[in-house]
């Protein structure tokens, strides 16, 4: 009987999960690609923004001017073209809420990154491996191309089906010893 009853409840969520996937099914802009999206842009941008503000005070901004009105240059160029290119293509709706942003810390990590929303962050440890504008664009590109593509809420979405698998198969095997 408990069995049963395990087996039914598994058999319950996979249908809520495949219809949460079929409902929640978004296409990336641009590349047409489709991914799960269970937290609207709304709620990623407000989380993402309250994370960022957060890290920047944690954090120490490089007091270097010149490398950060180079990354500033440079993030205002690929914030154009991004822009440009929505408009052109009847996307601008896309961007709406993004507050775009350039930052760099003072870390020995060779990373970037860029948040839901534009909030980009370059740490002064890449810097050296950058021997022109152009180097740094092509991070700031790829970082970009990120948050334009919606990869946050995608590995938000990812992560809250996983734990929706594993709270139907704890209930599944709750019974079992």
């Amino acid at each position: 009987m408990q069995r049963r009853i395990g087996v039914r409840l598994v058999g319950a969520v996979t249908i809520v999960v495949l219809a949460l996937l079929l409902v929640c099914c978004a296409t990336v802009p641009i590349t047409g690609r489709k991914q799960v999206s269970l937290v609207s842009d709304t709620e990623v941008m407000a989380m993402s923004y309250q994370q960022y503000d957060q890290f920047l005070a944690e954090n120490q901004l490089s007091q270097d001017a010149e490398v950060t009105q180079m990354i500033r240059r440079v993030g205002g160029r690929i914030q154009h073209a991004v822009e440009q290119y929505f408009a052109e293509y009847g996307m601008s709706d896309e961007l709406a809420g993004y507050a775009w942003e350039f930052n760099v810390v003072e870390s020995n990590q060779v990373n970037a990154w860029c948040m839901p929303g534009g909030k980009v962050v370059f740490y002064t440890g890449i810097l050296p491996y950058f021997e022109s504008e152009a180097d740094a664009a092509v991070v700031m590109g790829h970082e970009v191309a990120h948050a334009v593509a919606e990869h946050g809420a995608e590995r938000m979405s990812q992560q809250m089906m996983q734990q929706m698998g594993a709270m139907a198969v704890e209930q599944a095997v709750q019974s079992k010893s």
